[in-house]
């Protein structure tokens, strides 16, 4: 018997199972939140999404999405050629660092930072001569978010990367090409799928960060909050509209991001 043509009550019962916690854990939860968004009619809506400080956690929020991504696909690009195409001692203490962000709560990430950069670090003389402000500021909160999200790209690459293998490159070197000309002519064409799969992963990660960028922010209105910090504040003010309205903004780019992640699986695999 083929199990996987099987059509007998073991399957239907599975089916059943995953559709009843996918509706139960997702799909009323965001249900719910557009329904409470557009409850009070659209102008309201608008209106709460088109406040100053919403305006500005969405523009805070894209902004810092931005910086962290780039940054990791830079990180991720060369960690990920670096440990799959080179051989040299301590290459699994890098690798095991890389997994480090996906072990550390979130919250203490942000506890780092500020024992690193804050007033009781030996630092914070020197970055106050320089003007630099990092706890409290949007620096912190582009440092909380670049530490959570860089393994997910890296982690995309590294197993695409591996299987492929040196033989091309070291082909390639022997004719006498250079590194870059190795790089962008025949290691980046291999994985150019699983890199932009990182990078929507990484993008998505990266707006709805909470834990470490609320230890860093201070919650400053306007200045330090984004969109999921906002969400809280309206939140806990009992602005229950204005909180689903940016909420939902929030599950708007999430499905945008998931029709592209969708849209990449599908090229990768065709």
């Amino acid at each position: 018997m083929n199990i996987r043509k099987d059509s007998g009550p073991v399957k239907w019962i599975l089916i059943g199972i995953c559709a009843l916690f996918l509706f139960v854990m997702l799909i009323l939860p965001l249900t719910y939140v557009m329904f409470t968004a557009f409850s009070k009619g659209i102008k309201v809506f608008l209106a709460a999404v088109n406040d100053k400080y919403a305006l500005h956690s969405i523009k805070l929020t894209l902004e810092v999405s931005l910086i962290a991504v780039a940054s990791n696909t830079f990180f991720g690009l060369f960690a990920s050629w670096l440990i799959t195409k080179f051989q040299f001692k301590g290459k699994k203490v890098i690798s095991t660092l890389i997994d480090l962000p996906l072990t550390v709560s979130p919250i203490i990430a942000g506890l780092i930072y500020v024992l690193t950069f804050g007033r009781q670090s030996f630092l914070y003389p020197y970055l106050k001569a320089f003007g630099i402000k990092i706890i409290f500021a949007v620096p912190g909160i582009i440092l909380a978010t670049i530490f959570v999200t860089f393994p997910f790209i890296s982690r995309e690459l590294i197993p695409v990367m591996t299987a492929q293998g040196t033989d091309e490159e070291e082909a390639a070197a022997l004719m006498g090409a250079g590194g870059w000309t190795i790089f962008t002519k025949i290691t980046l064409p291999h994985i150019k799928w699983p890199l932009l799969y990182g990078i929507v992963l990484c993008t998505a990660r990266a707006m709805g960060e909470f834990g470490a960028v609320s230890v860093l922010s201070g919650h400053l209105r306007g200045k330090t909050n984004t969109m999921p910090l906002y969400i809280e504040l309206l939140y806990q003010g009992y602005d229950f509209t204005g909180a689903f309205a940016i909420s939902a903004i929030l599950v708007m780019m999430a499905v945008i991001i998931l029709v592209l992640r969708s849209v990449l699986e599908y090229k990768e695999k065709h």
